[in-house]
């Protein structure tokens, strides 16, 4: 009798796409998701992701904590943490809210993520069913596009202008249509805007969503990162009872950890912690542990001085060099803080084309359209500052103004 068990089971050339989700089909064009993955290549000119530098990153004295962790003969930094994360890295995250933002969250007003975009993505698991309606600013990070839209929300954008959302065009819209769930917004550097929501936005902005019952779910990625010696109070501080504050320590500390924290409502947060649970279940021990000693001995906020001045000379050569290459075929905003200039081109520019061209050109930008959730930026482009140093900032402004 022939053992058919033993027989091998011919491999078969299929297409998947008929088993995916409803949410994860369409998105970018192909001509965008190519510029954006060569954005990345080593033998361009890149202004294009949004990444810290590897010189700003924590240098041996981690390896001296990491190696004290591992002498101590605590386990607790290499085991599961609680899904809230540890107490004594929230401790840290609380009193650092308090130095940065002048308030405190209270026990059970705080929990700690695997970075910003995973407070985004638990704020959409535990509050969005499909239609809900969400506000955004337009232009916005994709990555908070990308996660609203996962949940099947309906995401609109308010416009931005110099002093950050436009917050009388958000009163016409909350008077119109079905009440949204959210208003997710970057107050502070605003990625890829770079500007920064005026002090009396912030009050008006407070005082909708008061009225309307309205969440506001403020990213503050960028906020530390100022190149002034004063910041507008954080939204959270001022009205904690409204407001969702995610954060992130991957601009400050170093991405590799992925580590960032959402502080908000107490009601709220527990139920992202509840999400949480069936996400990644908890942020890494270690990273919460190497996060909270390299803090405590006042290394992050040195790390944090050198980082600032670092962009900020940055800023400066990139401002310099539109002015110099480009001149009144571009308008743009000066950030004071952050990674990020934002072009707004001609009329009848087209901002995917000529990131195609500057690409050809060896230089690697990214175009207006991925940061809208519909139509929008098509004239404009997104420039980062954060990792090309002075001398590729001036070579590839050069080039990019050629083209224009």
């Amino acid at each position: 009798m022939r053992d058919n068990s033993r027989m091998a089971v011919e491999p078969t050339l299929r297409s998947w796409e008929e088993h995916f989700a409803a949410r994860t089909r369409g998105g970018a064009g192909e001509g965008l998701l190519e510029i954006l993955a060569l954005a990345g290549a080593q033998d361009v000119i890149s202004l294009a992701g949004g990444f810290p530098d590897p010189a700003t990153f924590p240098g041996p004295a981690l390896a001296d904590i990491l190696r004290e962790l591992a002498e101590s003969g605590d386990a607790s930094p290499f085991q599961y943490s609680p899904t809230g994360g540890l107490p004594g890295p929230r401790d840290y995250v609380a009193g650092r809210l308090e130095a940065v933002d002048g308030r405190r969250p209270d026990e059970g007003e705080l929990m700690l993520t695997s970075g910003a975009v995973e407070a985004l993505e638990l704020v959409g698991k535990a509050l969005l069913d499909s239609g809900d309606r969400v506000l955004v600013e337009g232009p916005t990070y994709l990555g908070a596009i990308m996660a609203f839209q996962s949940f099947e929300a309906a995401v609109e954008a308010v416009p931005l202008d110099e002093d950050g959302l436009a917050v009388d065009e958000l009163d016409r819209r909350l008077a119109h249509g079905p009440p949204p769930k959210l208003l997710y917004t970057i107050p502070d550097f605003q990625n890829p805007a770079g500007v920064s929501l005026s002090a009396e936005r912030r009050l008006v902005l407070l005082e909708l969503a008061r009225r309307h019952g309205l969440l506001v779910v403020e990213d503050v990625a960028y906020r530390e990162l100022s190149f002034a010696d004063e910041l507008p109070p954080s939204l959270w501080s001022l009205a904690p009872d409204v407001v969702l504050q995610a954060g992130t320590f991957s601009k400050t500390f170093f991405p590799g950890v992925r580590l960032g924290w959402a502080a908000g409502p107490r009601e709220l947060v527990s139920k992202l912690v509840w999400a949480k649970q069936n996400t990644d279940q908890c942020a890494g021990a270690l990273g919460q542990r190497l996060l909270e000693e390299y803090g405590r001995r006042g290394l992050l906020d040195e790390q944090l001085d050198r980082a600032r001045a670092l962009y900020g000379a940055r800023r400066d050569a990139m401002a310099d060099a539109l002015e110099r290459h480009v001149g009144a075929r571009a308008a743009w905003i000066r950030p004071e803080g952050g990674f990020f200039a934002w072009l707004e081109l001609g009329e009848g520019a087209d901002a995917a084309a000529v990131a195609r061209r500057a690409l050809e050109a060896g230089v690697a930008v990214v175009p207006g359209p991925p940061f809208f959730p519909a139509a929008g930026g098509e004239r404009h482009l997104r420039l980062s500052f954060s990792r090309a140093d002075e001398g590729q900032i001036e070579e590839g402004i050069r080039r990019l103004g050629a083209l224009l």
